[in-house]
């Protein structure tokens, strides 16, 4: 490889809903004091989110994925100490089982009074949680490049993370619906196409010198160049309950990169396909996670999402080889085999109904199954 091969460094952002342990319910109102002590354990690494509800982690830049686990179990461990000594508990989901979003209470800050006053029921509704990966890309021209041919996999990371197939106390029949709420929202959605980093930035001034935003943090699409660090940020993602999941999309998205920037230094590139036939596989993703297959964009038909994966691997292996994470890739056969967090709310719940629960009890256990899973691993 080229002595300018980008850094692919690791940042991953997690998102939290926070649970009473008693009611397993959202807690509306936390107290003041969970956010100092999550501070004065995490420093800058923990922030609040738009809900009271939420909260969030970010690690520190990672050289690889093994520091970022060391860095998300570290965070998610005090984040469950710290809920834990105030009644809560932290789960990695992208929508709560059964709390109804008409009863949150949004953080007073700025940013978020804002939001809530421009977007209003669209805003309100956001009781949603996602991940978000950032890979160290310095250069700009390279950063539009990938984010370009990127575009094609986030289909197959999104169903391999679904994990919101529950809202307002209702089994939605998708397995992410995260992604119904998120895309209510103005530029939301797979990433634009450009030709440059300079068209690009054309495109955000108009918007800018409009004065319909600040800057490009409100651009919120499922990829984008990241407005605070010279790096692409990945949010198609829903947040992995389990952290082996979460490292093993890590790394296949670290891989992804790594290989269509060594297609480039040999003048090639993956081929680039309509928006339209991405968003088909997009919405697959959100309605089956993996189980009904997708579009083989170039055979042009549906197959199963096994043969997609096993091309995949196949196309990074020398890169996972080259970044040193074989085995945390590996780790996606494991989500192929037992399920994303999604199927196992889906299979509790159907257990404890067939079992006699009412729907509430049932609920209220799929609840306890993403507290244990959300800590597991750590």
């Amino acid at each position: 490889m080229s002595k300018s091969e980008p850094a692919f460094t690791i940042g991953v952002e997690e998102e939290y809903l926070l649970v009473d342990k008693e009611t397993r319910a959202l807690v509306i109102d936390p107290p003041e004091t969970l956010m100092q002590e999550a501070e004065e354990k995490c420093g800058s690494q923990v922030t609040s989110e738009l809900l009271r509800s939420q909260i969030e982690i970010g690690t520190k830049v990672c050289q690889n994925v093994q520091e970022a686990r060391e860095d998300l179990s570290k965070l998610r461990r005090s984040i469950i100490e710290v809920a834990d000594r105030h009644g809560l508990a932290p789960i990695a989901a992208s929508t709560h089982p059964f709390s109804e979003w008409t009863q949150q209470k949004h953080t007073q800050k700025d940013r978020y009074d804002s939001l809530t006053h421009e977007m209003q029921g669209a805003a309100r509704r956001l009781v949603i949680c996602g991940m978000h990966v950032h890979v160290g890309i310095e250069d700009d021209e390279l950063r539009i490049d990938l984010m370009n041919q990127l575009a094609y996999f986030l289909p197959h990371l999104l169903a391999l993370s679904c994990s919101s197939p529950f809202w307002c106390g209702r089994d939605t029949g998708l397995k992410s619906y995260r992604l119904t709420i998120f895309d209510a929202l103005p530029r939301t959605g797979l990433p634009e196409r450009f030709a440059s980093w300079a068209e690009y930035q054309r495109h955000i001034h108009v918007l800018m010198d409009a004065g319909l935003i600040e800057d490009s943090t409100k651009i919120w699409w499922d990829l984008r160049p990241s407005a605070r660090f010279p790096t692409l940020e990945t949010r198609v993602m829903d947040v992995c309950t389990r952290l082996d999941d979460t490292i093993a999309l890590t790394s296949m998205l670290q891989c992804l990169m790594r290989m269509l920037y060594r297609l480039r230094t040999h003048n090639q590139r993956w081929r680039i396909y309509t928006p339209m036939l991405i968003r088909e596989n997009r919405w697959r993703a959100m309605r089956y996670s993996f189980d009904e297959g997708m579009i083989d964009l170039a055979k042009g038909i549906v197959v199963p999402f096994e043969e997609l994966l096993s091309e995949m691997m196949s196309l990074v292996a020398e890169d996972a080889k080259a970044l040193g994470c074989e085995d945390e890739l590996a780790g996606v056969h494991n989500i192929l085999s037992r399920g994303t967090s999604a199927h196992r709310q889906l299979k509790e719940y159907e257990l404890e109904r067939a079992n006699g629960a009412s729907e509430q009890d049932a609920l209220r256990s799929v609840v306890d199954t993403l507290i244990v899973d959300t800590a597991e691993g750590l």
